[in-house]
């Protein structure tokens, strides 16, 4: 594994290196870490690696990995840099035979996610696209009951994430976090959709099966300041006829990370909250509701999806960390498949290039739906 980005005091880097870590399966053994060479040269050093394989841009990182011979130079690459700066050194590590993790959203505009997935396609490369929350195992669970068609054809799906960390102008004020996440130059024509947004409409389209069709929203700037949105509500419909609710703020004083998930069927439904990950309920029309837990030793009552990603025995957190090394790990294993032209396993899956153009075309429609009127009226007495 190499690494774009994520040097010494980015938060989201560090994250990726002990995911990948996790199963001792990666190895990182370059990085062009910061777009500072010195701090590119420090961040190396820190993580030992080896002098000759600490670069102090990307497009060097590339040359010099791709004359390495086979069996020495880096499989992969993992870009942890904000939105602006993730469409580049990805088709430039397509270009050069390399796989590709990125972070989301995948790209800065829809176009530029399109062209990766024709790089992606024509090399026959894979990607990674780190949407988190599908790592977690009872995430996976609750995809499998519904797939199962216990719960019924669905019916409706709410989704809601909230979080209180921006709810001062925290860009002002010396967060580097909020700088990057605020500025239009760097994150694109949405802020909180586009940030936490995007992951709920994954979640919702992950665990349903269903694609959204068409939606309408209603986008704030809260924060007085702000140059892009800190709140929204969007009215989402389905395939098959199902409609939702996606709520994200990022003004919710208080709240810390409350991404939660409900979803309905004809004979019951789902609840699913990312802050008591273990716990998957399941409430039933005409029977008492059941509390599902996360746990290594469940394999008789969950589904393989689920256990296979479990790492813990019962009452043993399955947090986000794990969460991200289900991602890598299952990605490794495609990976090494792939080289070895070995068979994937059934419960093996990630996020792909496909997801991350969903997610783009998700900020566009809903940033070209909350300025348009036409779907609103007015309230009158």
């Amino acid at each position: 594994m190499g690494m774009i980005g994520g040097g010494k005091d980015a938060f989201i880097g560090a994250i990726h290196r002990i995911a990948a870590n996790m199963d001792g399966q990666i190895e990182l053994v370059c990085g062009a870490l910061s777009m500072h060479p010195e701090v590119a040269q420090e961040s190396g050093r820190m993580l030992f690696l080896s002098p000759d394989r600490i670069y102090n841009n990307y497009e060097d990182m590339f040359k010099a990995e791709a004359q390495r011979p086979a069996d020495e130079r880096m499989d992969f690459v993992t870009i942890v840099t904000p939105n602006f700066a993730h469409f580049a050194p990805a088709m430039m590590a397509l270009e050069n035979g390399f796989n590709v993790v990125i972070e989301k959203p995948i790209t800065f505009t829809l176009e530029e996610a399109q062209q990766l997935k024709a790089k992606v396609e024509e090399t026959g490369l894979m990607l990674l696209l780190t949407h988190t929350y599908s790592g977690y195992p009872m995430v996976k669970e609750a995809r499998e009951i519904v797939k199962s068609g216990a719960l019924g054809k669905v019916r409706k799906i709410y989704v809601e994430y909230l979080q209180g960390w921006l709810s001062r102008l925290s860009e002002r004020e010396g967060n580097a976090q909020a700088s990057w996440r605020t500025d239009p130059s760097k994150s694109g024509k949405a802020g909180c959709m586009g940030d936490i947004g995007t992951h709920a409409a994954h979640l919702a389209e992950y665990i349903s099966g269903l694609k959204i069709t068409e939606l309408n929203a209603s986008l704030n700037v809260v924060v007085d300041g702000r140059m892009l949105d800190d709140d929204g509500v969007v009215l989402l419909r389905f395939e098959e006829g199902v409609t939702g609710t996606l709520t994200a703020s990022q003004i919710a004083a208080g709240e810390e990370n409350a991404l939660k998930i409900r979803v309905y069927g004809e004979n019951g439904g789902l609840e699913w909250n990312q802050m008591e990950p273990n716990t998957l309920t399941i409430k039933w029309l005409d029977k008492p509701a059941e509390t599902l837990r996360a746990g290594s030793g469940y394999t008789d009552r969950l589904s393989a999806y689920a256990t296979s990603n479990c790492r813990t025995p019962g009452g043993h957190p399955e947090g986000y960390l794990e969460a991200f090394g289900n991602l890598y790990r299952n990605f490794a294993i495609a990976l090494s498949a792939k080289i070895e032209g070995s068979e994937i396993p059934d419960w093996v899956d990630f996020p792909s290039v496909d997801d991350g153009i969903r997610g783009m075309a998700f900020i566009n429609n809903v940033v070209a739906s909350s300025q348009s009127n036409e779907k609103w009226t007015k309230y009158t007495i």
